[in-house]
């Protein structure tokens, strides 16, 4: 018997946005999480073609590496977004939070290696940028907090660590994007617009967290 899922604590319970809330929760179950990996992962191997083409600009390896942390970015925004949707409208989009933090943290992994395998190209100077420049020094650190979570992202790891092990471990997602995002506003120069609309949208996803349940 298939269990409805009902608006959040905090979400608007007229009959209307219920009607809706239902509908979409509906076909959120009837949706499979494959398409969240091959719709999110399409762009990685679509850009460094773009790259190897020399369609990115006059440095397509810093294009290519900024691309890349942009869309892990945005996927990380994306993943933190679904517990407050879940909470204050009623949506329920948890069984795709897995695929989601996933796809982010492939795309974390690419813009990584595209800056120590075609930028850098050497353990010494990587070694050196990690210790010498605090953008990268806090981008590190928020690759490190994300490691743990990709390796768990799996029933084995929640069965072996337990669920309240599990759910406390996960928590690392907080500091992780928050460095990210960090990283994004240090490693552009000046105040930029976009890296800081992109911190704010970050805390303020965070601090709906903190909403008291009604």
């Amino acid at each position: 018997m298939t269990q409805r899922i009902t608006p959040g604590a905090n979400a608007p319970m007229t009959p209307l946005w219920a009607a809706v809330t239902d509908a979409l929760n509906t076909a959120s179950r009837r949706l499979p999480t494959w398409p969240v990996y091959l719709f999110g992962l399409l762009p990685m191997p679509w850009f460094f073609w773009k790259a190897l083409n020399g369609e990115m600009g006059v440095n397509p390896i810093e294009a290519l590496e900024h691309r890349y942390g942009l869309l892990a970015l945005q996927f990380l925004v994306a993943g933190l977004a679904v517990t407050p949707l879940r909470r204050m409208l009623g949506v329920n989009l948890i069984r795709f939070r897995r695929a989601i933090g996933l796809t982010a943290f492939f795309y974390v992994l690419a813009h990584l290696s595209v800056w120590a395998l075609l930028d850098v190209q050497s353990l010494a100077a990587i070694w050196k940028d990690i210790v010498k420049r605090p953008y990268i020094t806090i981008g590190m650190a928020g690759f490190l907090c994300l490691l743990p979570l990709a390796l768990t992202s799996n029933n084995w790891s929640l069965r072996r660590l337990g669920p309240l092990r599990w759910r406390r471990l996960h928590m690392l997602t907080y500091p992780a994007v928050l460095l990210g995002s960090a990283h994004f506003v240090m490693l552009v120069k000046g105040w930029q617009t976009e890296p800081i609309l992109y911190f704010g949208a970050i805390v303020g996803l965070l601090m709906l967290r903190l909403v008291p349940r009604r």
